[in-house]
């Protein structure tokens, strides 16, 4: 959880989503310049945040738990960042047009639907899914655009500096290669029984190992689209036909390689016209108009990724090589000119039929989830357990008479009945007996559960665990065994002995590993045998456990390399682009804190306590 937490929160929020309003409130919780942010801002902020966590965690986040990750520190200091640039941003007079907008919306993968292309739907649905309005994203992601600008500016033309990029690829690539042998429990000897004077005192040693776990009764039903939404039960009948409404935008649209040049009117447009049509290329006039040919090459891209109607209608009327008459659009009269054209192909029903059902019933699923969710809640206000509420709903509630923090039984093997991903154990264990729970989101669907019952962790007695206390002791007895013999080994390879004498001496073998990396899984090489051998000298020797004990290794290193990495390979320029971002990271956190610095803030202690819920 707490690396997703260090993911989320990334670069104070330049490339985030949090809304800063203009308002002033009644209680202010922070003040940073001009901008003003009250209590109940920062709460919308806040909350919206934990929510979206809790989403990617299939489970709420509660107040407790999130101060506990310092995720209420990040969302202040992301909210306080992000308003220092956008102050920054009226300083400098920057501003972003409505088209620029809507083109990083239409090119946002999330919006896109089967054909690749925007479906305005799936945008309504997605921004609704985060709390927002239309009009409050598209101004949201202004300020974004603004954002990027002023980072972007500051971090041009950051490089990681040579010494960096030679040290981290040493790191990375470096190989080593071993010698080792494996001493185990056949190495170990006889293991005599132990008296029940040894068995009593190591019991009471290490009693606290065999206290009997905390078990909780639980009953829960899990109701989502995945669960009740199988495309099998879609007919054809219905599936063709919402085949046939979507069929242009199932199949893979048209392509088109685009270039408009803007003029201030029509005159000029039909005078620049004339010029190309007599030899000038595009590109020339662009140069010639100080135009960048990113500013008028749109690329290959579908009509729909076209902002401007007119410009788009246009374009997907003219054949290959073809320069329009001037069109009037949204931003003035402009010259179009079409490239290579890629036909768009429509798929038949049968390619598609599976995709399309299954999409068909998770839409259906998704209805079926939002009544069954209000029937749900009404039973349990009116007082039915989740057992009893599932059995009037016609659900199937699962019960599990006791299990441990762990999510294991009694017997000591893990729960079977529960869904993969869903925490509900954890859950049931922040929870208490008689208690309304919350339902937990999971899957695009909601969890409820009771906690039934609860018996609490106790001590047992020797007689008790005997067998369980007996095999403990004997694994200890064999792990010092095999380290008393594992140090001898390495003294006498230390002076001089040879790893297959030894290995022959007690009826074993020597394996070789060659060539692996410090972040290598060797198979049959235990982890710490990979960290230890990166600790160790070439030609030197060293011993580690397996990572339970129950064998130890002693290895000698017997060659240290690192390859020669091509410069230009994938692997040195994701290197590249990770050391660059981390960079640009640090610039801007370094320019904000200016910023914050120099135009002043202030942050009200009481009343983000209070939001926050830390003085409760």
């Amino acid at each position: 959880m707490s690396v997703v937490m260090g993911v989320l929160i990334v670069s104070f929020g330049v490339w985030g989503i949090a809304d800063i309003f203009k308002g002033f409130g009644q209680s202010s919780l922070a003040k940073i310049g001009k901008t003003e942010i009250s209590a109940e801002q920062f709460r919308q902020i806040y909350t919206d945040k934990l929510q979206q966590l809790g989403r990617s965690f299939g489970r709420p986040l509660t107040m407790d738990q999130a101060r506990a990750f310092g995720l209420d520190r990040q969302v202040l200091q992301q909210t306080i960042a992000e308003a220092a640039l956008d102050e920054e941003a009226r300083r400098m007079g920057l501003g972003q047009s409505e088209a620029e907008t809507m083109r990083t919306i239409y090119a946002d993968p999330n919006f896109k639907g089967l054909g690749g292309t925007f479906e305005p739907a799936r945008f309504q649905a997605a921004i609704r899914q985060f709390g927002y309005t239309e009009q409050r994203y598209l101004a949201e992601q202004r300020r974004v655009g603004l954002r990027r600008q002023i980072a972007g500016t500051i971090s041009a033309g950051l490089e990681p500096p040579k010494l960096m990029m030679d040290a981290l690829t040493r790191f990375q690539n470096e190989q080593r290669s071993i010698d080792y042998l494996k001493l185990d429990a056949a190495q170990a000897g006889t293991i005599e029984a132990p008296s029940p004077e040894t068995l009593a005192a190591y019991f009471e040693d290490h009693k606290t190992q065999f206290r009997a776990p905390e078990y909780r009764k639980l009953a829960f039903v899990v109701i989502n689209p995945e669960e009740i939404g199988k495309w099998s039960e879609v007919s054809d009948e219905d599936a063709k036909k919402v085949f046939e409404q979507r069929r242009d935008k199932i199949g893979t649209p048209e392509k088109r390689e685009v270039s408009q040049m803007v003029f201030p009117n029509t005159e000029e447009a039909l005078a620049a016209r004339s010029r190309i049509t007599g030899g000038l290329s595009f590109d020339d006039l662009a140069k010639e108009r100080n135009l960048n040919l990113s500013d008028v090459d749109l690329g290959l891209i579908t009509k729909s990724a076209i902002i401007d109607p007119a410009i788009a209608d246009a374009a997907f009327a003219l054949p290959t090589g073809e320069i329009s008459q001037p069109v009037t659009g949204q931003f003035g009269v402009a010259l179009v000119k079409i490239g290579k054209i890629e036909p768009g192909v429509t798929p038949t029903y049968e390619s598609v039929a599976g995709q399309v059902k299954k999409e068909l019933a998770t839409e259906r699923a998704r209805v079926k989830v939002a009544e069954i969710q209000n029937k749900m809640e009404d039973e349990r206000s009116g007082g039915s357990n989740v057992v009893e509420a599932a059995q009037k709903l016609g659900l199937t509630a699962v019960t599990i008479d006791g299990v441990d923090r762990s999510g294991r039984l009694p017997t000591g093997q893990p729960v079977a009945n529960i869904p993969q991903g869903l925490d509900v154990v954890s859950q049931a264990f922040n929870s208490d007996v008689g208690v309304d729970n919350d339902p937990i989101q999971f899957r695009g669907g909601y969890v409820w559960y009771d906690v039934l019952g609860i018996t609490r962790s106790h001590e047992r007695n020797l007689d008790e665990v005997k067998d369980q206390v007996e095999a403990r002791w004997r694994e200890d007895q064999i792990s010092d065994k095999l380290r008393a013999k594992a140090t001898e080994m390495v003294q006498k390879l230390e002076q001089g002995a040879t790893l297959a004498a030894e290995a022959s001496a007690i009826g074993t073998k020597v394996e070789t590993v060659t060539g692996f990396r410090r972040d290598a899984s060797p198979a049959g090489v235990p982890s710490s045998v990979v960290t230890a051998a990166f600790r160790t000298p070439k030609d030197g020797v060293g011993q580690t456990p397996d990572a339970g004990g129950s064998a130890w290794i002693v290895f000698r290193v017997t060659d240290i390399s690192v390859p020669q990495v091509d410069a230009a390979s994938d692997e040195m320029k994701k290197l590249k682009e990770t050391l660059q971002r981390g960079l640009t990271d640090e610039q801007v956190a370094q320019y904000v804190t200016k910023i914050e610095s120099e135009i002043g803030t202030s942050i009200n202690q009481a009343a983000f306590a209070q939001v926050t819920g830390a003085n409760n």
